[in-house]
């Protein structure tokens, strides 16, 4: 990190050095530039800063904004670099200029072209004013937008045969159905008159079965028969007779004895192992 951080630090201060040369020869041409075109030397000293600094303000707020105000700057940056670089070429072709012995307003030999120059050279000091309180403005008030944190959860699927597995709860038994309790008989006295006793009215209950809505107690459970090792081996082998090798999976043998994964795939490696000791004993027949 510390090493990258020197390079970034380097490499900034190598553009601001290449940056700061190459305004010192612009520089030098915009000046004799302004002063052909009626500037004092104080002006025209000045004048390079107006048309090349406004750039360099140009591409910071191009860093800056976004959207339309972003390119709105890089706009700005463009035309100005254009100018820049016609002010220049003008400067390269007009020996005069260098020497400042040039006639005032006189950047060309052909009037219409030095009508032009002359007009690009004397605009770009108003163009910086407006478009520099602009890009100031647009700078000041922007409000970078942040992005809402959503949190993204990345699933990790693994692919498992069920036999891998641990070995599912079985599903409880339904309770058993309480039968309702019917009411007592009715005694009646042959001697003494008949008396009606009052018959208490019984909820009938539901004879339907209940769904088990928490743990069935141990208790309660149907009790699964306990095979050994052999009976198993044996129930395997009778229901993998007609099996082919590709066939003989641990979730295959599961489901065909009803076991459990573990005692599953010790069936699958038993019973490989006893085809593979029968296969060239057939061959030899």
């Amino acid at each position: 990190m510390n090493l990258h951080r020197k390079g970034r630090a380097a490499l900034v201060l190598a553009l601001v050095v290449v940056v700061g040369m190459a305004f010192r020869v612009s520089w030098n041409a915009l000046r004799d530039i302004a002063g052909a075109i009626g500037a004092d030397p104080t002006a025209a000293m000045l004048y390079p800063f107006v048309v090349d600094g406004l750039m360099a303000l140009a591409l910071v707020a191009a860093l800056v904004l976004t959207d339309e105000a972003r390119r709105f700057a890089l706009r700005v940056l463009a035309a100005y670099t254009l100018a820049s670089l016609v002010l220049n070429y003008v400067h390269g072709l007009v020996p005069e200029l260098h020497g400042g012995v040039a006639d005032w307003g006189r950047l060309a030999d052909w009037d219409p072209a030095n009508w032009a120059l002359v007009l690009l050279a004397t605009s770009l000091p108003v163009g910086s004013i407006y478009f520099g309180s602009d890009l100031v403005a647009k700078v000041l008030h922007h409000r970078p937008t942040i992005p809402a944190n959503t949190e993204k959860t990345t699933e990790n699927t693994m692919n498992r045969s069920t036999p891998d597995l641990e070995e599912s709860t079985p599903a409880p038994a339904p309770a058993a159905p309480v039968r309702a309790a019917l009411p007592a008989p009715e005694v009646v006295d042959l001697v003494k008159p008949v008396e009606r006793l009052p018959v208490r009215a019984v909820g009938a209950e539901s004879t339907r079965p209940r769904g088990a809505t928490g743990r069935v107690p141990d208790a309660a459970r149907t009790p699964r028969p306990v095979r050994t090792a052999d009976e198993l081996l044996d129930e395997a082998r009778s229901a993998t007779a007609d099996w082919a090798d590709t066939d003989l999976t641990a979730e295959a043998i599961r489901k065909a004895v009803r076991t459990s994964a573990a005692k599953a795939r010790t069936l699958r490696e038993t019973l490989r192992a006893e085809r593979a000791t029968a296969a060239p004993e057939k061959v030899a027949v």
